[in-house]
């Protein structure tokens, strides 16, 4: 299979050439060379900027393309049609795309609406309807050729967000460690490299349509248990409550990784993916993911609770 990858090759990129390679698939790239240039020497690079001008891509077609980094709706349309000509277009959107993650959610789910927010550019707020808006694009553009693939947490070797990561990495460090209970409270990921191998095989049979793509969900308990086992860690966890959370001005999903107890998001951990599991999407164990993350991803600065803060929050906890 000739297959193009959108994209530079740093988080999932790098996965889906690892996967696209491992099959001997003809690999091509297009991004700006920015990334990574010294990884993958033998792949064919076709420099450009897709914000720019893609018409070096209206030059050539593929058996499949897969595009990681289409985040506004002009950009995405413009290089779907460059590409009509190739076989189909796999873009990767997000869970984000839904208007209300209030309730569990299967593809069928009403999408995000711009509304006044500006067309060209990426915020908090307009993140998920761009990602909708791109959507139709590509399927405007590629009709029943058009696969739409909405993960959630993508995580796992090379992740460069730190929101994974931070579990991994804390319980290694050993000692309390101050968690968001209760234990069996769930959480839905995804392994980089288990989403790139399924992306390319459903490219390679032909897939079209839309899937929500991360795991089914994962405990708290059973996450930091592993972590704890695969790091030898003597990490010792403390269970705290939503409204100590509160309480304390803890920060979600940013400040408390992972962490999610606004109402309006009850469900982001909770999306419907039968229909992906249908289609073959399966997962490695728990414990490749956490030593993958262990390996070769690291903490990033301003993510997840500093030292000093943790301690403050446990001896709060502890004192209440």
């Amino acid at each position: 299979m000739r297959l193009l990858l959108l994209g530079g090759p740093r988080f999932l990129g790098r996965a889906l050439a690892d996967a696209a390679l491992e099959r001997g698939h003809e690999l091509t790239f297009f991004n700006r060379g920015r990334t990574s240039p010294e990884l993958y020497p033998e792949v064919e690079r076709i420099v450009g900027d897709r914000l720019v001008d893609v018409s070096a891509l209206a030059e050539r077609d593929w058996d499949a393309v897969v595009d990681t980094c289409g985040y506004l709706p002009d950009t995405m349309r413009a290089s779907a049609e460059a590409l009509a000509g190739s076989g189909r277009y796999c873009f990767v959107s997000s869970v984000s795309v839904y208007a209300d993650l209030s309730e569990r959610r299967d593809e069928s789910g009403a999408v995000a609406e711009l509304g006044e927010l500006p067309r060209d550019e990426v915020t908090n707020e307009s993140y998920g309807a761009l990602k909708a808006l791109c959507e139709d694009a590509v399927r405007e553009t590629f009709g029943d050729r058009a696969l739409v693939v909405r993960p959630g947490l993508i995580v796992g070797p090379h992740d460069p967000t730190g929101r994974f990561t931070y579990w991994p990495h804390r319980v290694a460090r050993g000692g309390d460690v101050l968690a968001p209970g209760p234990p069996g409270r769930r959480s839905q990921v995804i392994d980089v490299r288990d989403l790139a191998g399924w992306i390319v095989s459903l490219a390679e049979r032909g897939g079209s349509g839309t899937f929500n793509a991360t795991h089914p969900g994962i405990e708290w308990g059973t996450l930091l248990d592993t972590c704890r086992a695969v790091a030898g860690s003597d990490a010792r966890v403390t269970w705290v409550t939503d409204a100590f959370l509160a309480e304390q001005d803890v920060g979600e999903w940013m400040e408390l990784p992972l962490w999610l107890a606004d109402p309006a998001f009850a469900a982001a951990d909770d999306v419907d993916v039968s229909r992906a599991l249908a289609a073959g999407l399966s997962f490695r164990p728990l414990e490749d993911t956490v030593r993958g993350t262990l390996d070769d991803a690291g903490p990033v600065d301003g993510v997840g609770l500093a030292p000093e803060r943790e301690a403050a929050l446990l001896a709060a906890w502890w004192g209440g």
